[in-house]
């Protein structure tokens, strides 16, 4: 008999928690779909504590610092070019030419973007993407989702997931073996990023799932509206999702389950 890992039988039983608890609701307005999210949290959960976790540890421990913010410098200054267009789409045109501008700096002074001069030169750094452009454009946020393997996310963000591959401009990068090398390499230096948060969560939070979803959506919300939401917005949202909850009977899944 072949010997089962057990990283192997925790990974079975999260897909097996996945596919049991799909079609499980609650009525929370803003999470409607909590039972499926909470599934596809334990098994993101436990990919990343089988494989992201332990090759990012390894690689904060053994990659000298310097290379480590090369790394982060590089693929931030990629992304500022798409920061650059999606202010410009939200008409915000001077955050969009700063952001130009933060491009054209580090791609030529920063050599490739490995330094960022932009930021020691006061030009400050955006991050917009495509979710926050429809929300500025008025697009209702929609039910909160879990993404397998991709984390949290919405309904909207998850429409503008297509736009934002489309404007990543490492997904052109030829040969393909290269392009593959740097998008690991890009997961790997962005999941170390995130080591001490994960392991604070982890200790603070009694439940990690209803903290991750509501920092999630709470900083969405801060985002599409530069730090300044309406007071009515988050009620808004969460009234119109209660009434629609409220118009049809959902049978609950009888579980213990909790993460």
């Amino acid at each position: 008999m072949i010997p089962v890992s057990k990283s192997a039988r925790g990974l079975a039983a999260a897909a097996a928690a996945l596919v049991l608890t799909g079609c499980a609701t609650t009525n929370n307005p803003q999470d409607p779909l909590e039972g499926y999210n909470r599934a596809v949290f334990s098994f993101n959960d436990a990919v990343d504590r089988t494989v992201l976790k332990p090759t990012a540890t390894a690689y904060k421990n053994v990659t000298p610092s310097f290379v480590q913010t090369g790394v982060s410098n590089f693929f931030g200054n990629l992304s500022d070019a798409w920061s650059a267009v999606n202010n410009l789409l939200q008409g915000k045109g001077q955050a969009g030419m700063g952001d130009v501008t933060r491009v054209a700096v580090n791609s030529t002074f920063g050599i490739f973007g490995l330094l960022d001069i932009a930021s020691e030169a006061g030009i400050p750094k955006h991050n917009e993407d495509f979710g926050q452009t429809l929300g500025v454009w008025g697009v209702p946020s929609g039910p909160y989702l879990m993404l397998p393997l991709l984390g949290p996310s919405t309904v909207r963000d998850t429409a503008a997931l297509p736009a934002d591959i489309g404007g990543d401009i490492w997904k052109y990068k030829e040969p393909a073996n290269w392009r593959n090398i740097g998008a690991g390499v890009r997961v790997i230096d962005k999941r170390a990023s995130l080591l001490d948060a994960s392991s604070l969560l982890e200790d603070a939070a009694l439940d990690r799932y209803e903290f991750i979803r509501d920092g999630y959506l709470q900083r969405r919300q801060s985002q599409v509206y530069d730090g300044n939401p309406p007071p009515s917005a988050d009620a808004g949202a969460a009234e119109e999702a209660k009434e629609g909850a409220n118009s049809q009977v959902v049978p609950q899944p009888v579980s213990s389950e909790k993460q």
